[in-house]
């Protein structure tokens, strides 16, 4: 890949920003279609994170990674600070790596 496509495609997609800013202008949205919008990042981020836990390459794993999720989530559940969330669940998958 040569930064010549990069800078394309960066290109591309700032072009498709704005075009869409000069289209849409200052019409307001329907609101259903503005809450839709704000649910989108959510969305992707939870493909994501699902993505990256359960598969290896091409195929399922259920290992370490799952667990450390778990920990995290029970902790989100618990409504605790942000740092304390990323530190259970990365010390749960490495301590579960430790052992196995």
């Amino acid at each position: 890949m040569s930064w010549t496509f990069v800078l394309a495609l960066a290109a591309c997609a700032y072009g498709l920003k704005l075009l869409g800013a000069v289209i849409i202008g200052q019409r307001e949205m329907p609101l259903v279609m503005q809450r839709c919008l704000l649910l989108i990042p959510a969305a992707l981020l939870a493909g994501l994170i699902a993505k990256d836990t359960f598969t290896t390459g091409q195929s399922y794993a259920i290992d370490a990674r799952a667990a450390g999720l778990a920990v995290a989530v029970l902790a989100t559940r618990r409504k605790l600070p942000f740092v304390v969330v990323i530190i259970a669940g990365v010390g749960t998958t490495a301590v579960i790596r430790l052992f196995v």
